[in-house]
């Protein structure tokens, strides 16, 4: 049987120490990294049933599935390079570079193609837009949150 505490909480003491998740200083919270993995989940989710249900032509449907993937990597790429270069850990100037032209290049193909689009209609392109930035962003923070995780974990 439950005790008294379990039952009605409320009548908990106020003094009794309330249970704590350990987390370790610099780390996100639980509820931050979820969100994170949430987002990327809906956004990737959302933009590939648009991409399975749409009319267009099947390569059309190549190109803006390798385009969505090419943004996700080229966005972990450049998280990863600034971030370094923050923390002082060497990054050459090419691979720096590089990151920032592929997520450029991404973001252009994707304007360019939804802007060319004759085949959808104005309030699919916002769809196909709105989760493709969704998803950029998601998988930034999720890159972050690794990161922060993983650096708070080595100062133990």
């Amino acid at each position: 049987m439950a005790n008294e505490h379990e039952l009605f909480p409320e009548k908990r003491n106020q003094d009794e120490p309330k249970v704590k998740v350990e987390r370790k200083e610099g780390e996100p919270t639980s509820a931050f990294k979820g969100a994170s993995w949430g987002a990327l989940l809906i956004g990737v989710v959302a933009y590939l049933v648009g991409l399975f249900n749409a009319t267009m032509e099947l390569n059309e449907k190549g190109y803006y599935f390798a385009v969505l993937v090419f943004g996700l990597y080229s966005a972990v790429s450049l998280q990863k390079a600034v971030r370094d270069k923050e923390e002082d850990i060497p990054v050459t100037g090419i691979y720096y570079g590089i990151s920032w032209f592929a997520l450029i290049v991404s973001i252009s193909l994707m304007v360019i193609g939804l802007y060319n689009a004759g085949s959808i209609t104005l309030s699919e392109k916002g769809f196909y837009g709105m989760s493709f930035v969704l998803s950029l962003f998601a998988v930034v923070t999720i890159q972050k949150n690794i990161r922060d995780t993983q650096r708070a974990k080595e100062r133990d």
